[in-house]
């Protein structure tokens, strides 16, 4: 394991041709409840009142929740560790315009970040995320049919854990669900408690909020196979809906954790998109063997590599391939060969390394351009 403060794994799909990859269904009007037009029918919004409650404990969010069933009401859920962005409020519009009420929970859950990442240091922006919530339902109330955002759930630590501390150590004591090996693979060989916390807090989150349908950003996608693999295996009657990565107009995919980059790292950050791009481009040209998809991938990440290495310290922003990976869709082992019938998940992790040296007007992030951190694809 990295003995960094942070060491986190962003992973994308290759978007494949109709007859190719499947690895991820779209989000179709024909399997939704509904769907915000492009051209919506707008209600008049000057009588727009706030309708989100914020909840901080179990029992006062179950009462809700169940008032909501009585009424015919569905949720769809979009769980967060706040530091919101447009990622997460693409998944509150998809969550509005297939549910009638939107439950967003905001909780930095310890048993997923190791004994040596970044939990102090991780951004909280709570004032900022509930006015972006605020704004956000302002826009859906003047949408036709569209959900409004009900519910925020914030909970304490010892509400979410109440008999033992979380404990992020191996084995650890505490109550933990694992995907064996699926969690152990790709971001879980770095990492290796870092699933069995996003398990754990995810089936909490569900048991207390209990949604019809759940809503996750496919940037993460390891962890959509976690999840899946925790609904089906649990019995859970829950949706689960990936909606696409939201990205910068350079390819950048939106984080929380983009504010430890700074201008230097985040330029040189999206060379693993890049490299990608490559690999899914040797897809779309028919090649299906591992080595003829992956290599121009390598090749660009060597290349710019070594580029940065050239240059001078004050300059260059260095990182390391931490993986590229091509993997069956459903238990993220390694492919040696693509069947377009059954699909494959392409993905990769590339570490940012701490700034050597600063200029004195240079913007290195929040940290100081010290807190390692993974291009964000």
């Amino acid at each position: 394991m990295a003995s960094s403060r942070h060491f986190r794994v962003i992973t994308t799909f290759i978007r494949p041709t109709t007859s190719s990859l499947r690895v991820q269904r779209s989000l179709v009007a024909h399997n939704a409840r509904r769907f915000l037009s492009t051209t919506p029918a707008l209600r008049d919004s000057r009588n727009f009142a706030p309708q989100t409650t914020i909840f901080r404990d179990v029992e006062p969010l179950r009462d809700f929740r169940r008032a909501a069933l009585l009424n015919n009401r569905t949720i769809g859920l979009v769980p967060t560790m706040g530091a919101l962005h447009e990622g997460h409020l693409s998944l509150v519009r998809q969550a509005a315009a297939e549910n009638t009420d939107v439950f967003v929970t905001i909780y930095v859950n310890p048993t997923q970040f190791g004994l040596h990442e970044d939990l102090a240091s991780y951004p909280k922006t709570w004032e900022t995320d509930l006015r972006m919530l605020h704004t956000l339902d302002r826009e859906l109330a003047s949408v036709e049919g569209a959900g409004r955002v009900t519910a925020v759930f914030a909970p304490t630590t010892k509400t979410m854990y109440p008999t033992l501390p979380p404990d992020s150590s191996i084995p650890g004591v505490g109550s933990f669900i694992e995907m064996r090996p699926l969690g152990q693979l790709l971001e879980g060989a770095s990492r290796p408690v870092f699933f069995r916390g996003v398990a754990t807090v995810c089936m909490k989150l569900f048991n207390i909020c209990q949604p019809e349908r759940v809503y996750f950003g496919q940037k993460d996608i390891q962890q959509t196979v976690v999840i899946r693999r925790l609904v089906k295996d649990f019995h859970l009657p829950i949706d689960v809906k990936i909606v696409p990565t939201s990205r910068e107009p350079d390819g950048l995919a939106l984080s929380s954790r983009n504010v430890y980059l700074g201008t230097r790292r985040r330029t040189v950050g999206i060379v693993l998109n890049q490299a990608l791009r490559k690999a899914e481009a040797q897809y779309k040209a028919r090649n299906r063997t591992r080595g003829d998809i992956l290599w121009p991938a390598s090749d660009h990440a060597d290349q710019t590599k070594m580029a940065q290495d050239a240059l001078e310290p004050h300059e260059r922003a260095r990182f390391e391939v931490d993986y590229l990976s091509l993997a069956d869709p459903e238990t993220m082992e390694e492919l040696d060969e693509v069947d377009p019938a059954r699909g494959a998940i392409l993905s990769g992790a590339v570490k940012m390394l701490p700034v050597e040296e600063g200029g004195p007007s240079e913007d290195l992030g929040v940290g100081g351009g010290q807190i390692p951190v993974m291009a964000i694809t």
